[in-house]
């Protein structure tokens, strides 16, 4: 039976070379699960979705979406915090959850640098100030002025407690002098359908576009210091009553702590090479998104200033944050 010895050696190189190979196969070898840590429906979701199909077409393997909302977001990114870095576990999120909530909780369950793998920031954007026509405003001045006048009679919503969208509305109460109620929900989406049913009355919102356009929604500014793109003649908050509010939000991506090098090298060329994608940059432009890519060093620096920078103006707001 000693013939049988070579094919059973030969039949053991072939396996052991099969195997070799299988090993060698550049990531992604399966679908990718990207959580985004708000509700369905609302800005971050949707402009995550853009960059998800980008990367789908890039890396040759479906890049599918998770929304895990409530907290704000903290629940989705503590989630991604502690998944296996794998490469197939992913985070897609605003700077909601890993600067605006380092300043607002003081026993945030994750460190925003240290527990994860920062890949790529994507996008900024401002946030779109809108209220219910109900409200008997047509510009912000006017707002304000009705404000004072019915203190505790107006509510806004938020993404939840210490996100984004809460320290906007923190900041603009301190800084125009106005007492809101604040009503938080798991996503901006959900909280814009209570202002467009006047359940609210005000919610910044990315998305709030198509209901400014059928007059569904008053529009009294933009958060950040530039004006956005698709409303070139309407003011910032900064402009049009309160000079000095400015406040920008992005969209990043990051991974579990410990993500592979060579992982992390490919996901931040993928971004890098969707963001030239003509399709996807029109699609950006088209909420108000703009393209900026990056470095993971670069990343980390943006959240570390940032947080400075938040803190500060956190510390100018009677009572902070809460």
């Amino acid at each position: 039976m000693q013939f049988l010895q070579p094919l059973a050696l030969g039949a053991a190189l072939a396996c052991a070379t099969l195997s070799g190979a299988a090993q060698a196969q550049p990531y992604p070898t399966k679908p990718i699960r990207v959580i985004v840590p708000y509700a369905a429906g609302g800005f971050s979701d949707q402009a995550t979705r853009a960059i998800a199909d980008a990367m789908t077409q890039d890396l040759k393997q479906s890049v599918v979406i998770e929304n895990r909302g409530g907290g704000g977001g903290r629940i989705g990114a503590d989630a991604v915090a502690h998944m296996a870095p794998d490469g197939y576990n992913l985070l897609l999120t605003t700077n909601g959850t890993h600067t605006y909530m380092a300043v607002t909780e003081k026993n945030l369950s994750y460190d925003p640098i240290k527990d994860f793998t920062p890949i790529s920031e994507i996008a900024s954007y401002g946030l779109l100030m809108v209220i219910n026509p109900s409200v008997p405003a047509n510009n912000l001045q006017e707002f304000i002025a009705y404000a004072k006048k019915n203190p505790g009679k107006l509510s806004y919503a938020s993404s939840g407690p210490g996100s984004g969208l809460h320290f906007a509305g923190e900041v603009f109460k301190a800084m125009a002098g106005i007492d809101m109620v604040h009503v938080p929900y798991k996503g901006s989406g959900p909280g814009l359908i209570d202002v467009l049913a006047n359940n609210c009355q005000l919610i910044f919102a990315g998305e709030a576009k198509p209901y400014i356009d059928a007059g569904r929604l008053r529009f009294l500014g933009t958060t950040s210091a530039v004006r956005d793109p698709r409303f070139p003649n309407m003011p910032t908050i900064g402009e049009a009553g309160l000079p000095g509010y400015d406040l920008t939000y992005w969209v990043g991506f990051f991974g579990p702590p410990g993500l592979a090098p060579e992982v992390r090298a490919r996901l931040s060329q993928s971004v890098t090479a969707i963001l030239r994608e003509p399709a996807l940059r029109k699609h950006f432009a088209d909420m108000g998104l703009v393209p900026i890519g990056g470095t993971s060093e670069q990343l980390v620096e943006q959240i570390r200033s940032e947080t400075r920078k938040l803190r500060a103006v956190a510390a100018g707001i009677p009572g902070g944050v809460n």
